[in-house]
Order: structure tokens, then C-alpha cells, then sequence
């Protein structure tokens, strides 16, 4: 098979592209292309395609393939993939047959795009954040003065409000949006891995430790390291990422060598801090270090004019995923939607639409394809606040209405899972 280098030919353009042989095996990959999907050049080079992106149509109508077999283009699909970070992508893509001087197929080329107008109104989307609501369009207009400088960020809100999305969005605005954005959930990880995590160890430094391990704040370097969940971090952590924050340098765990910190850092938090300032479980001077600019996002019962556009988004999402035609939910839907209170804020609405497509058959989505909204409706009277995640009482009683769910109890108490089985062990609630 005669081999063509298009590597050079794509590497600038503003759209992601990559190559791939007859076998439906990349064998080319752009700079936008890893930006937009976060896979690196030597991760997908000789895999399929359908290893890397994922798609929900690899497996039925796949565009290159579709254009390998009939030698046709195709143009204007929409295409939901996953990137590295397991993360949903709507992308536009279109496809084109690659072939040599004497006509033979030699593969396929496809373009990718993210979509660029939401409601025909770009306003409304901004970095891949949907808003029409006056804090969310607030946000908006702060974000490019937040991502050029250097200062650290505060995001804090309620789970399932777009923390993340936020972080990614500064730091796709930054100076560093070339290097990595690196992410670390401070409440995932046990104690005694998270020091490791976070800094990385030398080979022995401990039992176990049976090879040289790069961390967090290493691999970050020359781009973001986010924070995620910083309120569940331990007293002597908190202590040694202030001194790295101060200092700029760290040390691996077991090491001697001091290493320079060359990321910016964005922290995320669903708790209450100035409560945990008071009560003596964050450290006021790291509070302070972290907290150069602070976000905070509203939940999304404070924010319902922006509930028709998220909608309007899933509905979109959903379609291209499911190969359906939805076009709109029926007004008592929307009505239902704009009084619940969400607990489980953006997270919650989309997993509710995605049920509701599992199951409609036409264009309208009616509340008989809805998550048992009668349930929905019940837990509207539970209103649970942030700041009493850490009282026994309020831990048991979101327990207790929810009939012992701690998925369903820590979305009341604006906690993570992970977080409340902490919570349940430290007041002995078994």
C-alpha cells in the first residue's frame, strides 16, 4: 500500500483531522485533534478508530467506514464520542475518501468540530458552559480576564453544577492551554495515596512502592492542575500544599530532590468552607492561597431560565447518541422541570432526559418516559443545605428519606458519595 505522510498537510488547521488505512486504523492525528480529545499522537497512531473516540455509531454507521465501502463522502453528522477523560463530546464530522494517483483507496479522512451555536444564539453557550441566566452570563464575561491571568481559582457549588467544566474552560483560555490540564479528586483517593498522588514517590520510599511513580503536580507541568473536591483534604495535607503553593517547589515522597511547580492551580469544592474555617477542619491560610478568585455556581433551581437550553442541549446530545428524532418535551414536562428542585443539579437533569430516551418512541417526550417522577416530586420537600453535611441529624435524616440510598442522600447533602461513606463512618452510622 503506497504511504502518504498527511500529518504535515493537517497539522495547522483549526479543525480536528486524522487518517485512517483501509483497516480503520489511524495512521495520522492534528494538534487540534489531541486538544479537542485529549489523546496524545502516540496513543492512537496505529489503533482503530473506534478504540480511541468510542462513538454511539462506531458500531452501526460508522462515517469511514460507510465512505471506504461506497467511496462517498460524508458531510454534517452529528457524532457523540468520548474523550480520554470519559467525557461526552458532540462533534460535527465530516468524511472524504483518501485515494492515490491511480484512484486506489487508501483510507479515509475525517474532520471534527465542536458545535458552535446553541439556540441559534452563541450568547447563550460559552466553552462548552450553557447559560442565559444573568450570574451564568456574569461568569461568562469574567472567564477571559480569569484565564490570562496566573492568579489561582476558587470554584464552589453544589455537585453536579459544571465545576469541572468551568476549570476546563479557564484553562482552555489560558496561556497553558498548550500543556496538560491535569485533574485530581481529593475525596477519591485514600489518605494514604492521595500524598502520593499529588507528589508522586520514589522507588522503596514505602512498602509497595516498587517503582519510581510521577505525580499529579509533576505531570501538570506547564499547564492546570485541578483540585477537585479540596474541602475533603486531610489537616497535614493541607499543611504540605501550602508549603508547595508558597514555595513553588515540592518534593516526591521518599525523595531529596526539590521539584519546581509549573502549573497553575484551580480548586473545586461542594462544601460550606467558610463553616469549615470556623470549625477548625480548613486551613485559613490555605483558604486564602486558594481563593485569589473565587466562582461560585449557583444550583440549578436558582437558575431555572437556563433549564429550556439545557433541555433544548440534551434533547441534541441524545439524538445523535440514540439515533432518534426528538424534538421537543411536552409542556407539562417543562413545567414539572422549571418547579423541581434538582438536587442533583445539571448531572441529574441530563441522566433524566437520557431515561426518557431510552424509552420514547416519537418526537415529544410525555412524563410516562420520565425517572418515576411521582418520586421526583416527593423529594422536592427534602431541601437538606450544604453546610449541615458535617451534623449527624441531617446526615441520618437525608439517610432516612431517602431510604438509606447514599447516592440519593449525598446528592442532598451536596456531597460526594465517596464523601458521605466518610461522614457515615466518622458518626458511626452503619
Amino acid at each position: 500500500m503506497q504511504c502518504i505522510n498527511y500529518q504535515t498537510l493537517f497539522e495547522d488547521l483549526p479543525e480536528g483531522v486524522f487518517t485512517v488505512n483501509t483497516d480503520l486504523r489511524i495512521t495520522s492525528f492534528n494538534q487540534t485533534a489531541v486538544k479537542m480529545t485529549g489523546f496524545c499522537k502516540e496513543e492512537v497512531i496505529g489503533h482503530h478508530c473506534w478504540e480511541i473516540f468510542r462513538s454511539d455509531i462506531c458500531k452501526k454507521e460508522c462515517p469511514l467506514n460507510t465512505a471506504i465501502d461506497t467511496g462517498k463522502k460524508q458531510m454534517d453528522q452529528e457524532v457523540v464520542v468520548r474523550d480520554k477523560y470519559g467525557d461526552d463530546q458532540l462533534f460535527f464530522v465530516n468524511v472524504n475518501v483518501l485515494r492515490d494517483d491511480n484512484g486506489k483507496t487508501l483510507g479515509a479522512v475525517e474532520t471534527f468540530r465542536k458545535q458552535q451555536h446553541f439556540s441559534n444564539n452563541e450568547d447563550y453557550i460559552f466553552q462548552g458552559i450553557i447559560g442565559q441566566s444573568k450570574v451564568m452570563q456574569s461568569i461568562f464575561s469574567m472567564l477571559p480576564d480569569v484565564a490570562a491571568s496566573e492568579a489561582s481559582v476558587l470554584i464552589c457549588g453544589e455537585s453536579g453544577t459544571g465545576k469541572g467544566l468551568l476549570a476546563r474552560a479557564i484553562h482552555n483560555l489560558s496561556k497553558k492551554k498548550k500543556g496538560p490540564f491535569t485533574s485530581v479528586n481529593c475525596a477519591a483517593l485514600a489518605e494514604s495515596l492521595l500524598e502520593s498522588e499529588l507528589f508522586g514517590h520514589e522507588k522503596g520510599s514505602f512498602t509497595g512502592a516498587d517503582r519510581l511513580k510521577i505525580g499529579r503536580f509533576e505531570l501538570a507541568k506547564g499547564g492546570t492542575l485541578f483540585l477537585d473536591e479540596i474541602g475533603e483534604l486531610k489537616p497535614a495535607l493541607q499543611v504540605k500544599l501550602l508549603s508547595v503553593i508558597e514555595q513553588r517547589l515540592f518534593e516526591r515522597v521518599g525523595g531529596t530532590k526539590s521539584i519546581d511547580l509549573d502549573a497553575r492551580i484551580i480548586s473545586a469544592t461542594n462544601q460550606n468552607l467558610d463553616k469549615a474555617l470556623k470549625e477548625g477542619r480548613f486551613r485559613e491560610d490555605l483558604f486564602y492561597r486558594l481563593r485569589t478568585i473565587p466562582f461560585n455556581i449557583p444550583p440549578l433551581r436558582e437558575r431555572v431560565e437556563d433549564i429550556p437550553l439545557l433541555v433544548e442541549h440534551f434533547i441534541k446530545l441524545f439524538n445523535s447518541r440514540y439515533a432518534k428524532n426528538v424534538r421537543s418535551v411536552d409542556p407539562k414536562v417543562m413545567n414539572l422541570f422549571m418547579k423541581y428542585h434538582w438536587p442533583g443539579n445539571i448531572r441529574e437533569l441530563e441522566r433524566c432526559i437520557e431515561h426518557a430516551f431510552v424509552f420514547v418512541k416519537g418526537p415529544v417526550i410525555f412524563s410516562r418516559y420520565l425517572p418515576e417522577m411521582h418520586l421526583l416530586a416527593k423529594t422536592e420537600s427534602i431541601d437538606i443545605p450544604m453546610s449541615n453535611a458535617n451534623d449527624k441529624n441531617s446526615v441520618l435524616s437525608a439517610l432516612t428519606q431517602t431510604g438509606w440510598n447514599r447516592q440519593e442522600a449525598a446528592k442532598f447533602l451536596g456531597i460526594s458519595r465517596t464523601s458521605l461513606w466518610r461522614r457515615m463512618k466518622e458518626l458511626k452510622l452503619d
